[in-house]
C-alpha cells in the first residue's frame, strides 16, 4: 500500500458514508489492544464531518485510510484530538502522524485560544505529540468536565482511574498550552534524550498500579480470564 498517493484533508458532509467502517475499525482496534475507548457511534462521526471538525485520510481511489477527530470542554477552553484510527492495511506507514499534524492544524485554526490535550498508554503517541510541541502533565491540568471523563467509562482501565480518584491510571497526559508551550523543537528533543525513560516509566506504572488488581483476582474464586491477566497479555506478552 505504500506506492498509493495518501490525500489527508479536512472531512465534510460528503464523506459521511465512511463512519460506519470508522466506528467499527475503531471497536475492533480496541478490543485486539485489550483497552477501551469512549464509543461513538456512526451518527456521531458523521455530524463530526459535517462541522467541518475532523480529519479524513483516503487514497485517490476512495480507500478509506484513516480519521481523526475534535471534541471541545470546558466551554471550548480544553481541545483533544480523538478517535485516531489507520486502516490496518496503512499501519506502520507514517499517515497516523500525518493525520495528527492534519488535525492539529486544524484544532488550532478552529480554536487559537485552547489547550490541546490527549491521554495515551503508546510511546509512539507520546512522540508524535512531542513533536508538535505537546508536554507530559498530571492529570490535574486537564479539564476536569465530568462529560470528557465519563467517556472513559468504557475503558478496561476505568477500575483504576476512579479507584486513584482521577489523578493517575495507564495513560500519560500530554498538553499543548497555546499561551505557555516550548517549542516543538525542544519537546522533540527532550523526548529523543528521555525516551528510554518514558518506555520504563509507562511499563513501572503499569505494573504498579495493576498491583492491587492482580491481589483481587487472586482472591477471587470466580472462573473465566481476569482483567488483571489481559493487561499483562497485552503488556508484557505473558
Amino acid at each position: 500500500m505504500d506506492n498509493q498517493e495518501i490525500i489527508i484533508r479536512v472531512a465534510n458532509s460528503g464523506d459521511s458514508h465512511y463512519a460506519e467502517t470508522i466506528t467499527n475499525e475503531m471497536e475492533q482496534s480496541a478490543k485486539a489492544r485489550g483497552t477501551g475507548i469512549a464509543k461513538r457511534s456512526p451518527e456521531y462521526v458523521a455530524n463530526k464531518m459535517n462541522e467541518g471538525k475532523a480529519v479524513i485520510a483516503l487514497t485517490k481511489d476512495g480507500t478509506w485510510v484513516g480519521f481523526c477527530y475534535i471534541e471541545t470542554w470546558s466551554h471550548g477552553a480544553f481541545v483533544a484530538n480523538s478517535g485516531l484510527i489507520v486502516s490496518p492495511a496503512f499501519r506502520k506507514s507514517g499517515v497516523a502522524k500525518q493525520i495528527k499534524e492534519r488535525i492539529f492544524k486544524l484544532s488550532r485554526q478552529l480554536y487559537p485560544e485552547a489547550k490541546i490535550f490527549g491521554l495515551t498508554t503508546g510511546l509512539a503517541v507520546m512522540k508524535i505529540n512531542s513533536d508538535l510541541g505537546y508536554e507530559p502533565v498530571t492529570y490535574s491540568e486537564l479539564t476536569q468536565d465530568e462529560e470528557f471523563w465519563s467517556g472513559c467509562k468504557s475503558c478496561v482501565n476505568f477500575d483504576i482511574l476512579t479507584s486513584k480518584e482521577r489523578k493517575n491510571c495507564m495513560c500519560t497526559a500530554m498538553l499543548y498550552d497555546p499561551k505557555d508551550h516550548y517549542e516543538p523543537e525542544e519537546t522533540k528533543q527532550y523526548f529523543e534524550e528521555n525516551k528510554k525513560g518514558f518506555e520504563r516509566l509507562l511499563r513501572f506504572k503499569e505494573w504498579k498500579l495493576l498491583k492491587p488488581f492482580l491481589r483481587k483476582d487472586k482472591e477471587d474464586k470466580g472462573g473465566g480470564e481476569s482483567k488483571a491477566k489481559r493487561f499483562l497479555q497485552y503488556f508484557f506478552h505473558l
